[in-house]
């Protein structure tokens, strides 16, 4: 069954310094944090060794659960010449700088992504995942690979058929429900799936129908677990069914996160993920 310790996932609260996130999670209702690369070099470029920043977190009653994420790992995505800020900052994030980091503080996963617009084959993505999984797996770390509906790995199908292609132990899937949903992924699958094999699991919500632009949708118009139209219930029931013990992250990016102070911002998450998770234990 998925871990009720809940985790509050990083990459929404990139603008808020690491350590000003640690009371608000702790007091919200959290047992953990996913961090991103950003979060460990800054405060590294400003002398805080990474001990120093897993034992602060940890003098916090919080655990670093996963490092999200390594985003240039495909052969197309380190040669494009996109000079974007976004597209500069994802060529940056490779698995051998982002491994590095998660194993100096800690991590036990890294997440992996394909945003690029990189469209490989199954053959050529489970070749570059199996090396990422390799040198993960030198420090003692899984590696998660996260499908994108609006990226070249867009649904649970491709991202678990290049997983199975890879065969390497440490590799696995990080399942986020709006990509599931809005990708239009298999709940067939999704039971079939070796449950150990789903590393990380995000929960959030949407409205029913997508808007045009998904990624514009993803970063900025989430909501809360079951303020919207997914089907939660069932898709923790079929997670507990398959035997998936993966920690739960709440993962909501919305517009108005920049704009309110953390504290604010997250009250109710942890209520909110909690209670999805009893309604899909409990029907009654």
């Amino acid at each position: 069954m998925l871990s009720t310790d809940l985790v509050l996932s990083g990459p929404p609260f990139v603008h808020v310094p690491l350590f000003d996130r640690l009371v608000p999670a702790r007091d919200t209702g959290f047992a953990g944090l996913t961090l991103t690369p950003g979060d460990i070099w800054t405060l590294e470029n400003e002398g805080i060794p990474a001990g120093d920043i897993r034992q602060r977190i940890a003098d916090h009653g919080l655990a670093i659960k996963e490092v999200d994420c390594i985003a240039a790992w495909l052969p197309s995505q380190r040669t494009q010449t996109d000079g974007s800020p976004l597209a500069s900052l994802l060529r940056s994030l490779t698995p051998e700088r982002v491994i590095e980091k998660a194993a100096r503080i800690g991590a036990p996963s890294v997440t992996i992504v394909e945003m690029q617009g990189a469209s490989p084959s199954r053959d050529e993505a489970a070749e570059a995942f199996a090396a990422v999984c390799d040198i993960a797996g030198e420090h003692g770390l899984n590696v998660d690979l996260e499908f994108l509906p609006f990226g070249g790995i867009p649904d649970l199908a491709s991202a678990w058929a290049i997983v199975e292609a890879a065969d390497r132990p440490n590799g696995g899937l990080t399942l986020d429900s709006w990509h599931f949903f809005r990708s239009g992924s298999s709940f067939e699958l999704l039971r079939a799936l070796p449950g150990q094999r789903i590393h990380t699991v995000q929960i959030n919500d949407a409205h029913a129908l997508p808007a045009d632009d998904l990624m514009h949708e993803t970063m900025n118009a989430r909501l809360l677990p079951g303020a919207g139209s997914f089907d939660l219930v069932r898709l923790i029931q079929t997670l507990d069914t398959n035997g998936c013990e993966a920690p739960v992250s709440v993962e909501v990016f919305s517009a108005d996160i920049a704009n309110r102070p953390m504290a604010d911002a997250i009250q109710g998450w942890a209520d909110a993920a909690h209670t999805i998770i009893a309604q899909a234990r409990n029907p009654t």
